[in-house]
């Protein structure tokens, strides 16, 4: 996201913009020429899950802006939407440049299948799965010194059509529902037990679904299974220095869950700072990046813990199988940080915003209004209360699924707070969000102020102005734009849903943040669909003039 601070335009920019001026002043005068001397800035191969803003750029912006140089692949490698990446092309770019590199961060699902929507559609043989998996044993041979850090999947199990999307086999489209709700029975049936009535269920459910779509639909998760015990292998064979293994889109009864308690089991023995397994996938890149980051400092920082009244740290969030707390605890150790009750000693602390119910809502319900709820005066409070101690503060949105708080934000503005923050996070699923928190806020520990906060406005644009208010908007527009398409896939109403999304941007942020000087807004859609957004904004009114034209009205 390009921009730039308009920092005299805001109050509490002038302290930060003093106390940079002093830093530099202070810095010249203690300057020699042997301190002149430039120290080589440590370097990250990453090869992201696929080309999603926030799995690729949005990630390697993050430590780049911390001082690491991030390496990623060339577009053209990585897998997208529709098209699957290239896993040898992969494997070899990491071999080319790992002369030079202090650690690699690796997505499995790119190295195995090409990207991770291509994980749960491909027809590769599970020869080939696994064969690909020896291309982290032949990195290692030819680079012994080098960390790899791999994070990897257990796919994920949506609940029905709407919630797949369009990222699994067609047939799911139809038969989701019943696939869901038999492989969640399936998974009460081993862990808990059934009863009659419930027995009758799961035989219904499955008469439901033809035996090729549910032998097809197995069948490729038994591929994935096979290739994440290979990588536990390789991890206990100190080939892979860390593994973690997301579980994508999860639930506490699914199929999914069932594949994680199997995997726990085959990984017995590997110690928590070699595995792990946890809810989510989209924020591993970022947390892993930070673990690399950590161990190349020797720093194990401890991270305090603190969540809003109500359910708090027992909310177990929507796509996830377990509360939140032990999410969030293990997020911390996988950065190679160290969870703590007590802020005594801490170098941060993630305050979690949930709901009193410790129900997770989706961004799109009325119920996101700006309107305070029963927790939200009481959470900033101790937000306030944190930052006027000098403790840094990162906060993990989670009251909604894909968007920010509504009123968390607005409140957060209107007490000057927003900038005053470490780190935030509001996008897609709960543990996308505190993970992200968490390493954003960690790596912000080694930023500028200016690098803190120009991070805190791409998520603030992101998860508060577009996912939580412009989309949704958008989304209920489309019927009227001209031309076909959906949601899920824009096709003719590309153009007009940019247009109209660009403008309630720019108005958004005339509105609420006319202080960082936005005259000019640039929103693609790399996926063709509206959840997916890449979005520049400027200050200056002619950034974008070429993509403004607005035809369609």
């Amino acid at each position: 996201m390009d921009y730039y601070l308009s920092v005299l335009k805001y109050p509490y920019w002038k302290k930060i913009l003093a106390a940079v001026m002093l830093a530099l002043f202070v810095l010249n005068l203690q300057s020699t020429p042997a301190a002149a001397k430039k120290v080589k800035a440590k370097v990250i191969l990453y090869v992201p899950h696929d080309n999603r803003p926030i799995s690729d750029k949005q990630t390697a912006a993050v430590a780049e802006k911390a001082g690491v140089v991030v390496k990623v692949p060339p577009e053209q490698l990585l897998g997208n939407r529709t098209a699957p990446g290239d896993p040898d092309g992969l494997y070899q770019w990491v071999i080319d440049n790992a002369r030079d590199a202090d650690a690699a961060v690796i997505s499995s699902d790119a190295f195995l299948y090409g990207s991770l929507v291509t994980s749960r559609k491909h027809d590769i043989d599970r020869n080939t799965v696994l064969k690909r998996t020896d291309h982290f044993a032949s990195i290692h041979k030819s680079y012994p010194n080098l960390p790899i850090y791999v994070f990897s999947s257990i796919m994920r199990t949506p609940k029905n059509a709407a919630a797949s999307g369009t990222e699994e086999p067609s047939y799911y489209q139809t038969y989701g529902d019943s696939i869901f709700q038999y492989t969640a029975l399936l998974d009460k049936d081993i862990s808990q037990g059934l009863t009659n009535n419930e027995e009758k269920q799961m035989l219904q459910f499955r008469q439901n679904i033809p035996r090729n779509v549910m032998d097809d639909w197995m069948s490729r998760r038994r591929k994935n299974f096979d290739a994440n015990k290979s990588l536990i292998e390789l991890t206990r064979n100190n080939i892979i220095n860390y593994l973690v293994i997301g579980c994508d889109d999860n639930a506490p009864l699914s199929q999914t869950h069932n594949e994680r308690v199997m995997l726990s089991n085959v990984a017995q023995g590997l110690s928590s700072d070699k595995f792990l397994i946890a809810p989510g996938v989209d924020e591993m890149g970022l947390l892993l990046i930070t673990r690399a980051i950590n161990k190349i400092y020797s720093s194990a920082p401890f991270v305090a813990i603190a969540y809003a009244d109500g359910y708090g740290g027992a909310t177990i969030p929507s796509y996830s199988d377990e509360p939140i707390d032990n999410s969030v605890r293990s997020e911390i150790s996988l950065v190679g940080g160290r969870p703590t009750s007590s802020i005594k000693g801490a170098s941060m602390i993630l305050l979690v915003n949930t709901n009193v119910s410790g129900t997770t809502y989706e961004a799109s319900e009325d119920v996101n209004s700006a309107y305070p709820r029963a927790n939200t005066n009481s959470f900033i409070n101790m937000v306030q209360n944190y930052l006027n101690a000098k403790i840094p503060v990162a906060i993990g949105d989670i009251a909604f699924s894909n968007g920010a708080d509504n009123a968390l934000m607005d409140t957060l503005l209107k007490k000057d707070l927003l900038f005053r923050l470490n780190s935030y996070a509001g996008w897609n699923t709960a543990t996308n969000s505190t993970g992200w928190a968490v390493a954003q806020g960690l790596l912000s520990l080694r930023m500028s102020p200016e690098n803190k906060n120009q991070l805190l406005v791409t998520r603030y644009v992101d998860d508060w102005v577009y996912q939580a208010n412009v989309r949704q908007t958008i989304a209920r527009m489309l019927n009227i734009f001209p031309g076909r398409g959906t949601k899920l896939s824009l096709g003719d109403k590309t153009g007009p849903a940019q247009t109209d999304a660009e403008e309630m941007v720019q108005i958004f942020l005339e509105k609420h943040m006319p202080f960082l000087g936005i005259n000019s807004v640039k929103i693609d859609f790399p996926w063709d669909r509206l959840f997916e957004s890449d979005i520049q904004i400027s200050q200056n009114p002619d950034e974008f003039t070429k993509r403004f034209f607005k035809s369609y009205k």
